[in-house]
């Protein structure tokens, strides 16, 4: 767009000899699709699916709490407040710390799988990690384990690690919580991003008649 203004400006300016003038060229608006959201139903089936606990438990903590995989990939056994049921989100995107929500049936796969696997220091290690030098576990690792389980289900959606927080989000939404607090627990830093889910959901589409059933036809 601007290559075209500018060539449009030099053509009057430097080759018709007109004066220099300044062009106000509205910029056409960038489509924002939104994005891909699991019901709690597909949820259900995914981690049904996945029977491997440690894999069950990268699912389970990432859709339960909101995470990106980037913060998932980075939380520590510390991060882990079972007393006021709450995750500790260090460092997050916009350099903030948060907390998020705590699932009580996500802390108790937890509790199985430290018990099984004995993590050093993050919560989800990978291969070769040591108490010296411990190692965060793989983020294409935990794609591939959702990817296996979507095609396991049969789901034809789109779906990425990032669905599930989406996910998490929408079925707060349609369970009634309202959107401060699903703002808070995301950190997003403006209610716009979060108000993004008002238009996924499907709460109320029930209620909604068509005006095309009202015609007497």
């Amino acid at each position: 767009m601007s290559n075209g203004v500018n060539a449009i400006k030099f053509y009057f300016e430097k080759v018709r000899g007109g004066e220099r003038k300044y062009y106000h060229v509205d910029r056409p608006i960038r489509e924002k699709a939104l994005p891909e959201v699991l019901s709690e139903e597909e949820v259900t089936k995914i981690l049904r699916v996945t029977k491997n606990i440690k894999h069950k438990a990268i699912l389970m903590t990432i859709y339960s709490a909101g995470l990106r995989i980037g913060e998932l990939v980075n939380l520590k056994i510390k991060d882990i407040d079972s007393n006021r049921m709450q995750i500790r989100v260090e460092q997050a995107k916009g350099k903030k710390d948060r907390y998020t929500v705590l699932s009580q049936r996500t802390l108790e796969i937890l509790m199985r799988y430290i018990k099984q696997d004995r993590p050093f220091e993050y919560l989800f290690e990978g291969q070769g990690s040591t108490k010296e030098i411990p190692v965060r576990y793989s983020t294409t690792s935990i794609s591939s384990i959702l990817n296996k389980a979507v095609k396991i289900v049969g789901i034809t959606k789109n779906v990425t690690v990032h669905t599930l927080r989406h996910s998490f989000a929408t079925h707060l939404l349609e369970r009634g919580t309202d959107l401060r607090y699903i703002q808070s627990l995301l950190g997003h830093e403006s209610p716009k991003t979060t108000q993004i889910y008002t238009h996924i959901t499907t709460k109320g589409f029930d209620q909604i008649k068509s005006p095309l059933d009202g015609l007497d036809l």
